[in-house]
Formats: structure tokens, sequence, C-alpha cells
């Protein structure tokens, strides 16, 4: 994600080759041709990895076998670093298996660029100001409120990471992409964000990680996809939480934070869909009982401070171990042999493929049917009458929990997950043990 906010000068130059070309060989071309050339304090990929130069945009048109195209450089070095970077651009005389010739075409001042707008706008101001209201009393505490929240901003460790304030005091941290999302969320009260910046998560965000309960919000596009597999791969993540499909996270209104928020599900449910080894399973299960341990549920709420909409505060409950647990020895076996004809099977077969969950009553007929990524909250809010729970999902050791403590008597899933200790109170099945 690129961060305008520092970016001082766009470099723009224009590209022709002698064959067909596209954007991955240019930025292959790009990053490997000047590696070396110009020292190691203006290396490409270093500079991209300190966040002193943003993504490189390329656009590639091809016609006839000839290619011809623009790229776009955001830098946020000073005058004589961005000019040194970009004649080196120009040295460039081959990209994949074609002749080509990359000319700069100009170094944009993007504050320049920002000032003339300043200025384009304040005379537009000046000359309607005297015709339109005057705010009401309650827009301007409200605007007076974001912004205070917006300057509230810090950095964390000896790579300046962008976070809100609170999140060294929480005990429950958002992990966002870039600083305009951990902005976006402080207009709205919530104040324990903290970004990686992109892919290659910073080593003092995985150490963060291993104390905190920790959700990443990432974007509802690709990149958003690639950062999740990234963190799952290096950090102790305990839920997963995604902006609708197509939006960045800084682009949300509050309405749109909340409820994604809300709609957060445990990391060990999207395990499959995002291909986590067996070996980094069981340490992300293993890091969840730890952060859990001794943590209440108060403890993990998120801080929702925002004026204009009520909203209930956010929770992240920790995936705690329950307190009286015991071990299924034998009674499995036997269930399954008098269970032939199980009554739930018609239920899972209905719900395959649906991420639906269905709470069933002693007779085994539909209460409600609910999303599997509210089943948690559903089952919290159930009144004693719910007798089974089957649902297109995975059993997790959080929902066996929730269960016995309701007094549920059968559970059945699209899969079995990590579950470590399972009450001798509640059955448990598969589909495909039906």
């Amino acid at each position: 994600m690129q961060n305008s906010d520092t970016t001082k000068y766009i470099i723009h130059a224009k590209i022709k080759a002698d064959g067909v070309i596209e954007r991955p060989d240019v930025i292959g071309a790009i990053f490997g041709q000047t590696e070396g050339l110009i020292g190691a304090d203006l290396d490409l990929r270093e500079l991209q990895r300190s966040g002193r130069i943003g993504r490189l945009e390329v656009n590639i048109k091809s016609n006839m076998g000839k290619s011809t195209g623009t790229i776009e450089i955001p830098s946020s070095l000073d005058k004589v670093e961005t000019a040194v970077l970009a004649s080196s651009l120009e040295t460039i005389d081959r990209i994949g298996p074609c002749i080509a010739n990359i000319n700069i075409a100009k170094i944009e001042d993007v504050r320049t660029s920002k000032r003339k707008k300043v200025i384009d706008r304040a005379k537009q101001i000046l000359s309607e100001m005297f015709d339109e209201m005057l705010p009401e009393s309650q827009e301007i505490t409200d605007e007076v409120r974001q912004s205070l929240r917006i300057e509230e901003i810090t950095t964390y460790g000896k790579e300046n990471i962008p976070m809100g304030p609170n999140v060294l005091d929480s005990d429950a941290i958002i992990v966002v992409e870039g600083r305009a999302d951990v902005l976006n969320l402080l207009r709205y009260g919530i104040k324990n964000s903290i970004a990686v910046g992109g892919t290659n998560v910073p080593q003092a965000v995985v150490e963060l990680c291993k104390k905190k309960t920790v959700t990443a919000f990432t974007d509802g596009d690709r990149g958003g996809e690639l950062i999740i597999k990234e963190l799952l791969q290096v950090a102790d993540i305990d839920y997963i939480s995604r902006a609708p499909d197509g939006k960045g996270v800084e682009e949300l209104v509050q309405k749109e934070i909340l409820k994604s928020l809300r709609q957060k599900i445990p990391v060990e449910q999207a395990f499959d869909y995002y291909q986590v080894s067996k070996k980094r399973r069981v340490a992300i299960m293993e890091a969840t009982r730890k952060k859990a341990g001794g943590k209440s549920e108060s403890a993990a709420s998120e801080e929702i401070e925002a004026a204009p909409v009520r909203e209930e505060p956010i929770e992240f409950e920790p995936v705690a171990e329950p307190e009286k647990p015991k071990i299924i020895e034998e009674p499995r076996e036997e269930v399954q042999k008098e269970s032939k004809e199980s009554p739930f099977r018609e239920h899972i077969s209905q719900l395959s493929g649906t991420l639906s969950a269905r709470l069933l009553d002693v007779g085994n007929n539909i209460i409600s049917e609910v999303p599997v990524r509210d089943l948690a909250s559903a089952l919290k809010d159930a009144n004693g009458n719910i007798a089974s729970v089957v649902f297109d999902g995975v059993i997790t050791q959080r929902i066996v929990d929730i269960a016995a403590e309701k007094g549920i008597t059968n559970l059945i899933g699209a899969k079995m997950g990590n579950v470590v200790k399972s009450p001798a109170s509640i059955h448990i099945e598969t589909s495909s043990d039906l």
C-alpha cells in the first residue's frame, strides 16, 4: 500500500520495447538491472522495504509487436537522491527478451501540486463562505473530536511503525496494512491499531503479537489476502477480519468498520482457506491458548469512542480453556455405532456449502439459522432451549467450550479442528461420521 503521507516526489518515466512485455517483466528489469549500480544506500529493494519509495506503478500496452507504457515511482528521498534514482532507470536497455528504452519524462513535486490545490480551494472558499450557513454546534464538536483523534497517532519501535495511542496498554490490538488505515480507525475512536506496512511484516510487530489478542484487519482485495497469509506464517494472530470486497480499510465509514470487525472469524476457521501447514496450525493454537490464559472477556474488549453512532463495544474474546474439562475416552465409538441413521444427516446435507449453522431443539426442529461467523454470538445469547447445533464449519475448541457452558448435547460440524479437550456431556460428530 502506497503511503501518500510521506511522498515528496513522483518519478514519471516512459518506456518503449521492441516486443511484447508485461508489467512483471518491467518491474523485474528495474530491480535487477539497477541493483548495485548506484550503491547500497539507493538500492531499490532496500528503499522499498524501508518505505522510502512506494509501490512501482507500471502501465504497459502492446500493439503490432511493440510495447509502450509509463512508470511512476513515489519517493520520499531528497531532491538529489530522487534525481540519481531516476537517472539510473535510463541505463536499462533490455526487458525480458526485448530491447527497451526508458526515458524520464518529469519528476513531480507532490507538495507543489498540493499547494496549488490549497490555493485554488482557498479562493473557492473565500468566494462562497459568506453564502454558507455556519455549522451546527454538534458538527463543530465532532470535527474537533476527530481532529484530536487523528493527532494521537504515534509510532512503535526503531522502525517508527504507525500505531494508535492505546496499542501498548490494550490486551487486544488490531493489525492493519498501513498508516492511512490507522488514521481512519482513529477517526472513529479505535485507538489500538498498528500497521504492518504491507508484506514483509516488521519483527517488532511479530513480537508484539505474541503478547496480545490480535485481529488482522485487511483490505478486501488480493493484497489484503496476501498480508493475512504472511501474518499466518510469521505472527501469532487470533482473529481475521476483512473489509468488504474491493474496499480498503482506509475508505470505510464507521458503520462498515464496526460490521467488519464484528464479523471476524477465529483464526482456526481460516486454516484450510489460507493453506496453513499442520506444524504452523499447532504453533498458532498453542500461542492462542497461552495468550488466553488469565484474560477475561472484558480485558480483551475494544475501545470504541466514536460520537456520531452509538455501537456496542467490539469484544475480542480469547480462546480460553474450559475450567473443568473431561477427556472423552471411550463413549465416542459407541455413539457412532448407535447413530447409523443419524437424525442430523439431512441437516448437514442441506447446509453443505452454505457456511451456515442451525440451532435445533430437543425434537431436532430448527429454532434459527445463522451464518457460521455469528455462531459463537448466537450460542452465547441462547436461553437454554438449544439441544443441538449443526453447522457447515470447523468444530473449534471455542465452539465446544461455549456449547458446554450452554448445556448443548449434540455438536455436528463439517470438519474437526484442533479440539484438545471435550466435555463428556457433548456428543461431537463431523459430516464424515454420519
